[in-house]
Parts: C-alpha cells; sequence; structure tokens
C-alpha cells in the first residue's frame, strides 16, 4: 500500500498565485494526518477533491501566521460538515490559548471535540503513536518555537503463502502467530520454519517533514535514512545571509542535510514570494543532492 504526500501550500508568508502558504497531507496505512494549516489550506483541499474522512490529527510546527491561519477556518468547516469524530491537534501549548477563544465565538456548537496535545519543541520524542505509525518530534532552529516530525511506519505482518498453510493443514487460530514471524510446530512434532510459510513484508516507510529551519547538523541523526525529506528551502545561497537573519534555510542549505542524512528523496518547499523562477532554486539544490524534486501546491508524492 502507497503512502502519499500532498502538497496543499508550497509557500512561505506572503502568498502568491502559485503557492499558498505551508500545509501537507500524509496519507500512510489509511490514515490521514495534515501538517501545519496555512491560509487557504481548505481551499485547496476543495480545488482537489481531498476527502477528510480519515483526518485525525493536526501536527502545527509553529506559531507562525503562515502556518496556522487556516486553521479556524477548517474547523468550521469541518462543523458545517457535521463531523463526528474527534480532532487532535499537537502543537506548542501556546495553540489552545489563541485558539479557544476563536473557538468559542466562531464554533460554539461544533458537533465535535476538539483534543490539544502539548509538544515541547525544544525535545526530539515520541509524540503521537496507534498500531500502525509512530510520530517524533524534531527540534528545529527558529526565530519561535518550532519543530518538525518524524513519521514512521511500523513493521507490518508477514505474509501468508496460502498454498503452504493448506499444505500443512494449519488451523486458522494459528495464522495470526504465524504472521507474526513464529514458526509451526506439527502434531508430530516437526517444526516448520516461519520463512516456509511467509514472505516478508513491505519495508516500514519514513517521512521527515522539516519546516521552518536554520542549517543545523543536529537533526541529521534523528532524519538519517528516511525514505522521503521535505526541507525548507526559502532562499538560494545568495540570500544566505537573509536566511541566518530570518533563520531559515537555502536550497543549498537542504540539499547538504539530505546528503548528510543519506535520505533517498529531498522535497524542497517553502519558497520565498521573490522568486518567480523556482527552478532556480531546484537547480541550487541538485548539484549538490540529485535527487531533490521542487515541491509543487496542488501536487502528490509517493514517499
Amino acid at each position: 500500500m502507497k503512502a502519499t504526500l500532498t502538497i496543499l501550500g508550497c509557500g512561505s508568508a506572503l502568498p502568491t498565485r502559485k503557492n499558498f502558504p505551508t500545509s501537507q497531507l500524509l496519507e500512510i496505512r489509511d490514515k490521514q494526518f495534515l501538517i501545519d494549516c496555512g491560509e487557504g489550506t481548505q481551499i485547496r483541499m476543495r480545488q482537489m477533491g481531498v476527502k477528510t474522512n480519515r483526518l485525525g490529527h493536526i501536527f502545527i510546527s509553529h506559531l507562525h501566521g503562515d502556518h496556522v491561519f487556516g486553521l479556524i477556518g477548517l474547523i468550521s468547516s469541518f462543523g458545517m460538515l457535521n463531523r463526528t469524530a474527534d480532532l487532535h491537534i499537537h502543537s506548542h501549548s501556546d495553540l489552545e490559548k489563541i485558539l479557544q477563544p476563536q473557538l468559542l465565538f466562531f464554533c460554539e456548537e461544533m458537533p465535535f471535540k476538539i483534543v490539544f496535545h502539548a509538544v515541547d519543541p525544544r525535545k526530539h520524542e515520541l509524540i503521537y503513536e496507534d498500531r500502525s505509525v509512530s510520530v517524533y518530534s524534531i527540534p528545529l532552529k527558529h526565530r519561535v518555537p518550532c519543530c518538525g516530525f518524524l513519521f514512521e511506519e511500523k513493521p507490518r505482518d508477514r505474509h501468508i503463502i496460502r498454498e503452504m498453510i493448506d499444505f500443512y493443514k494449519i488451523p486458522t487460530w494459528r495464522i495470526p502467530k504465524i504472521k507474526q514471524g513464529e514458526d509451526f510446530v506439527t502434531d508430530d512434532g516437526e517444526t516448520i520454519p516461519n520463512k516456509i510459510l511467509t514472505t516478508a513484508p513491505e519495508t516500514p516507510k519514513r517521512f521527515a517533514y522539516c519546516s521552518d529551519t536554520a542549517h543545523s547538523d543536529k537533526i541529521i541523526p534523528i532524519i538519517q535514512g528516511v525514505d522521503c525529506l521535505f526541507h525548507e528551502a526559502t532562499f538560494m545561497e545568495a540570500e544566505q545571509l537573509r536566511a541566518k537573519q530570518t533563520q531559515h534555510s537555502t536550497a543549498r542549505q537542504a540539499a547538504e542535510t539530505a546528503q548528510k542524512a543519506n535520505v533517498k528523496k529531498l522535497i524542497i518547499g517553502h519558497y520565498s514570494a521573490r522568486y518567480i523562477h523556482q527552478n532556480e532554486l531546484l537547480k541550487e539544490s541538485k548539484a549538490v543532492f540529485e535527487n531533490t524534486i521542487l515541491g509543487e501546491d496542488m501536487t502528490v508524492y509517493e514517499i
């Protein structure tokens, strides 16, 4: 089963005709996770025909407007659509203080509950898990407390070889344990190795999201070897001083991080509105890390 990343907005603070502010939808193991919720997030969802019936958790990296201004509108629309499932928001604790007055004023009679989960952006720790996915915070270097997110699939069960199950007349109640790796012992005491009865599952997918951040080698051990890294590339190298002042990264720095972390694929984004021709950012990144993809609004990428 594929894991996909839908970029709803790939711009930075100032929206442009081409790029809305930051927002992404990760779909993995039959679940949807929204990462940041900039202004226009729900508009992009409507334009793309995205259905959110499996969206239960929203992860907010930090409290700058281009990452949260779309949240109250999205929540309000969920209310109008008669959503009933709880909505969990993982973020810096101050977000609850900011949103509560708006929720009381605009969304007083919502048919669902919003559950806030405080995240400490200074720590790398497990912040969410279920039976199939774990999510970890990634401390980032920005002007306000900020963290990225590492999404990791948990290992799947092994695949049963039906012909072998039938051949050895294995009872149905034994199959779950065999899928988890156990051998099978017949009534005669013969041990049938698991590798004869099953095939290996798909390798678990790992996706890392790092926006907004100044260049920092501290994140490299955390994101080492991920299948896909989204890393901000707000500026080109010619604006390195501006990047340092605003605690952002250049396209080259994003590529250097990807290279050092030995990631399989890099998607860049969070572009400054000054860049009309974003292929120059891509060119700068690819010069260091060849497998770089230029992130674009309303585009779906396979992890």
